[in-house]
C-alpha cells in the first residue's frame, strides 16, 4: 500500500484547505512523525492566514453536538464524536443545556465556534474552560483557539499516522493495536478514537463498568492533601513491540489516550472510555508536576506499565504519592 499522505487526509486532520495542500506537498511523505507535526505546526502558525483558521474551525461541530453542516469528511466527523465521547458521558440534561447556552454566546460575541482539545475532558471542565475564555478579547480567544485547533490536529496526526505504519509492516499486529483483515479505513481511524476498544467491527455496548479501567489519583504528601489542579495524561505503545528501555529509533510511538486535571480530591477525570475490557499493550500515564509544584525537583513524572490479555477485563487504578524531591506508585485498587 502507498504509505504517502494524501491532501484530503490532511483535511480530516484540520479543516482548512490551504493547511492540507501545503502539508501535503510538503510532507506528504513523511515517514517521521515528529518531523510531520513540526511541519505543520510551522504551516498552521506561519504559512496559514485567518481566513484558513476560520475555515478550520467551521469543521469542528459545537461541544455538544456530533456533526457539523461544514464537516469535510466523514472521517472528520467521526473524530469530532470520538473526541466529545467523555464530554457527552459525563453531561446531564441540564449541564448539557448550559453548555448549549453558553455555545450560543460564545459565537454570537465572537463569530466562531468554541474550540476546545475535548479529548478526555468532561462536560463540567469544558463549561468553566468556556466561562472562563468567554471574557477574552476577540483577538486574544482567535490565537487561543488556534493553539487549540494545533492540538486536535497534533492527535489526529498520530492516529493517520498509526494507520499508515501498520500498512506497512505485513499485516504485522502493532503491539497495543488491533488491525483485522477487512476493516476499511475510515472504520480503523474511527477505532483509533476509543480508547481501550479498537476493533471497529466491535458493537457498541454498554458496559458494566461504573468508571474507566484506568484512574490515578495524586496525593501531596508533603502537605497531607490531594493534590489538585495536576494535569494528567495517558497513552498507549503503538509499535511491533514493546517500547524499548533505552531510546531505540524507529521502533514505535506512543498514542494518546485522554487527558484531565486533578480536582480538589486529587482524582483525574476520565482518561479514556469506560469499557467492559481494556485493550492490551503498555500505557504511559504522565503528570504534569512542574507546574503543580515548580520548586520540585521532578519536572514531569511518568509511569509506564503493561496489561495482559488476561488482564484486560481488571481494573488498573495507577496513583502517585509526590512530594517535591520524591515520588513512589502502586497498582491500587
Amino acid at each position: 500500500m502507498d504509505s504517502r499522505f494524501e491532501e484530503k487526509e490532511f483535511v480530516a486532520c484540520c479543516g482548512s484547505i490551504k493547511f492540507a495542500q501545503q502539508l501535503a506537498a510538503a510532507a506528504g511523505g513523511s515517514d517521521n512523525l515528529e518531523e510531520l507535526v513540526e511541519t505543520a505546526r510551522d504551516i498552521w502558525f506561519n504559512k496559514v492566514d485567518v481566513n484558513g483558521w476560520l475555515e478550520a474551525f467551521a469543521a469542528h461541530p459545537q461541544i455538544g453536538q456530533t456533526s457539523s453542516p461544514n464537516t469535510n469528511t466523514e472521517t472528520s466527523a467521526q473524530w469530532s464524536k470520538g473526541e466529545q465521547s467523555t464530554a457527552l458521558a459525563t453531561s446531564t440534561h441540564s449541564t448539557l443545556q448550559e453548555l448549549f447556552d453558553w455555545n450560543a454566546q460564545y459565537r454570537q460575541k465572537f463569530g466562531f465556534v468554541f474550540l476546545i482539545c475535548a479529548s478526555g475532558r468532561t462536560t463540567p471542565e469544558i463549561l468553566s474552560e468556556l466561562k472562563m475564555r468567554y471574557s477574552n478579547r476577540p483577538i486574544v480567544e482567535l490565537e487561543i483557539a488556534a493553539q487549540e485547533q494545533m492540538k486536535i490536529t497534533e492527535l489526529r496526526l498520530a492516529k493517520l499516522f498509526a494507520i499508515k505504519t501498520t500498512s506497512k509492516i505485513n499485516n504485522e499486529i502493532p503491539y497495543g493495536l488491533v488491525n483485522k483483515a477487512g476493516e476499511d479505513r475510515v472504520s480503523l481511524l474511527s477505532a483509533h478514537l476509543n480508547a481501550g476498544s479498537y476493533s471497529a467491527n466491535k458493537p457498541s455496548q454498554v458496559s458494566n463498568r461504573t468508571r474507566p479501567p484506568i484512574t490515578t489519583h495524586v496525593l501531596d504528601v508533603s502537605r497531607g492533601s490531594p493534590a489538585a489542579g495536576i494535569e494528567v495524561q495517558l497513552e498507549i505503545w503503538n509499535g511491533a513491540k514493546p517500547p524499548p528501555f533505552s531510546g531505540e529509533v524507529g521502533s514505535g510511538f506512543w498514542i494518546f489516550q485522554g487527558s484531565s486535571i486533578t480536582n480538589a480530591d486529587g482524582r483525574s477525570g476520565h482518561l479514556m472510555h469506560i469499557v467492559d475490557n481494556v485493550e492490551p499493550g503498555v500505557y504511559r500515564i504522565s503528570f504534569n508536576t512542574g507546574k503543580y509544584s515548580p520548586d520540585g525537583f521532578y519536572p514531569y513524572v511518568s509511569i509506564v506499565f503493561e496489561i495482559k490479555e488476561s488482564q484486560k477485563g481488571e481494573h488498573f487504578h495507577v496513583p502517585i504519592l509526590l512530594s517535591p524531591f520524591s515520588f513512589s506508585t502502586y497498582r491500587g485498587s
